[in-house]
């Protein structure tokens, strides 16, 4: 028996010796994928470089968990960095290797004026190397085209076309809805124009609000079509999206007929000829398949020339809705950018600061809270230049006060410098239901905001003051930042939104320029050369498993995720999101920032928002708690 045992031991010690070399083996191995990164300057396959844009182009990516990758719940649409593609066509434009760069823009959702714009200057450049740009998609949609429209060669499917919608949609509003059910809505805000409130307190746009958004609207449609004329002089783009029902019945309802004729597009065929057209340019692909060519993938030429993130200028992008607290990248959280800089500003010996903003605003106290990081790293002597993208308004403005100078473009949407406060009581609501309230007070603010039982007279005049005063802060952060005095700043302010040019004119900018302007602006304010200035990237990094994970996802990712194709099927999409937009302002409503320096009008004119599939098994949830 004891000889037993003992072999038993023995058996076991070494069962428990191959489990841990084989997990020793196993993890090394997993160290050495997560570790391993192309050196820049890696050699890749000749062919075309193809940027398959399913999804949508940002500033800054939301951050997406492993678990969430893993479990299947991540968003429905991948997201590309914007200065991922622009480095990209600025390298395939010298590189040798790169035949041709493909647009595939048949999954393609869109990114903003500005940052459409910023891609079709990086298509000039690659053309004007003499390299050909070839663009395909079912179905164009106004952000698609803004780029293919740079393109050597549009293609577009016979069954597909170009939807040309222009500025401009209509918002939810609640006020009808708000009374069936005896809610009541306080509001507190200062601003002629500051209309995020309205879906809350009106059934239809204030005539102010109207007045302000059509000008917007007219201003960048008109920018948007110039751009595509100069790109692409044939088309006929204003008598095409002015009268698309006249092309349409001049070929019978054939779309893609119809952008032939008006010159949108060179060819009409499917993903197989454009395929074999782009192989005859870049060389045949080793598969077999169909329309396949010679690929250069877009994430491994991104990585492969990726330079280090070591530069003396900071670069602090501060993208999305400004939010208290912490959250990851592509949400503009107080206490997480705030946390970054000041932690970048004692470790890293930088020379000055870009503040990179793609934001409708927020929060007001994270706005300041983010504000006051920067104000360190002017206190420190560092220069600061604000690079305005799509948005940049309300607390987008708030926290580009510090500047020295403020970069944006004609397209940039700004201002709306105003504030608010809302909260909604419902009183109303439970007297249909029979409940009412009752109590005892020993201040006029005992046990306010009472929800349930309604706001007293003094409570809603201490909002409103405090609303009031804030506003007064706000403007004279700008002032002071502008140069100008407060009654000054006040005529413009109000809550109103401007595009980049008119908001150049009024003083709220300096110059028209992207990243790259404000990077060089940023190292000649701080005597380095501007041709050797480097930028470092002052983010969140993902950790090495979850980058392991994302980029096996990145590889898997295939057509399943793609949207739908023609126009018809596209409305669900519209539906999905305007069911996902009440949702979200009733919940802005019920729990959100208490004071808030936002913009209604801006959140049109960025880049797509996209839900993961736990948000959206939350909502559905929501929805059948509530009716059932």
């Amino acid at each position: 028996m004891a000889f037993v045992k003992g072999a038993w031991r023995i058996l076991v010690a070494i069962k428990d010796g191959l489990v841990l070399l084989f997990l020793l083996l196993f993890f090394g191995a997993l160290y050495a994928a997560l570790s391993y990164s192309p050196k820049p300057g890696k050699t890749v396959s000749s062919g075309a470089l193809l940027l398959d844009l399913n999804g949508s182009i940002v500033e800054q990516p939301a951050e997406i968990g492993a678990m969430a990758l893993l479990s299947g719940s991540g968003p429905d649409a991948k997201e590309y960095r914007l200065s991922d593609i622009v480095a990209a066509l600025d390298s395939a434009k010298t590189d040798a290797k790169v035949k041709a760069v493909v647009l595939n823009l048949d999954g393609f959702l869109g990114g903003g004026q500005v940052a459409m714009a910023r891609v079709g200057k990086a298509l000039d450049a690659v053309r004007a190397a003499k390299k050909p740009v070839l663009a395909y998609a079912t179905l164009y949609s106004d952000d698609g085209y803004q780029i293919a429209a740079h393109a050597t060669e549009v293609w577009s499917d016979p069954l597909g076309g170009v939807a040309i919608m222009g500025r401009g949609g209509s918002n939810l509003y609640y006020k009808g809805l708000i009374d069936k059910l005896g809610v009541n809505t306080h509001v507190y805000r200062v601003g002629t124009y500051k209309s995020f409130v309205e879906p809350f307190t009106r059934a239809e746009q204030s005539p102010e609000a109207k007045q302000a958004n059509q000008a917007l609207a007219g201003s960048l449609w008109q920018s948007w079509q110039d751009d595509v004329a100069k790109a692409r002089p044939k088309a006929k783009i204003a008598a095409y999206a002015a009268n698309p029902l006249a092309a349409a019945q001049a070929v019978g309802g054939d779309m893609g007929k119809a952008a032939l004729a008006n010159g949108l597009v060179d060819k009409l065929g499917d993903e197989a000829a454009f395929g074999e057209r782009v192989a005859q340019i870049a060389g045949e692909a080793a598969s077999d398949k169909a329309g396949s060519f010679a690929t250069i993938d877009l994430a491994s030429y991104v990585k492969a020339r990726k330079p280090a993130n070591d530069g003396q200028i900071g670069v602090l992008t501060i993208a999305g809705d400004i939010v208290d607290g912490e959250a990851g990248p592509g949400t503009a959280a107080g206490d997480t950018i705030s946390d970054l800089l000041l932690t970048a500003l004692d470790e890293k010996e930088l020379k000055a600061l870009v503040v990179r903003v793609d934001s409708p605003g927020g929060s007001v106290m994270a706005s300041e809270k983010i504000r006051g990081a920067i104000l360190k790293a002017k206190g420190d002597g560092l220069p600061v230049v604000v690079s305005m993208a799509n948005v940049a308004a309300s607390g987008g403005y708030w926290v580009s006060t510090p500047a020295d100078i403020i970069f944006a473009e004609p397209d940039t949407i700004t201002g709306s410098i105003g504030v608010f406060g809302i909260l909604p009581s419902f009183e109303g609501t439970l007297a249909k239901m029979g409940i009412t309230t009752d109590g005892v007070r020993t201040t006029p603010l005992s046990g306010q905001p009472d929800i349930a039982g309604g706001t007293t007279p003094e409570f809603d005049q201490i909002m409103q003051l405090g609303v009031e005063n804030i506003y007064r802060r706000f403007v004279g952060l700008v002032a002071q930042s502008r140069k100008k005095s407060p009654e000054a700043i006040d005529a413009i302010a109000q809550g109103r939104v401007w595009d980049g040019g008119t908001a150049r004119q009024i003083g709220l900018v300096d110059r028209f320029g992207g990243l790259e302007e404000a990077i060089a602006e940023a190292a000649r304010r701080a005597k380095l050369d501007p041709a050797k200035a480097k930028a470092y990237y002052i983010e969140k990094q993902p950790d090495s498993f979850t980058a392991f994970v994302q980029s096996v996802a990145d590889r898997e990712q295939g057509d399943a995720s793609a949207p739908p194709r023609d126009m018809l099927a596209r409305q669900a999409l519209i539906q999905r999101g305007w069911a996902m937009q009440a949702v979200s302002d009733v919940k802005a409503l019920v729990m959100g920032a208490g004071v808030r320096a936002d913009c209604l009008e801006c959140r049109g004119y960025g880049a797509p928002k996209h839900r993961n599939a736990a948000q959206e098994r939350s909502v559905l949830a929501m929805l059948a708690e509530y009716w059932r």
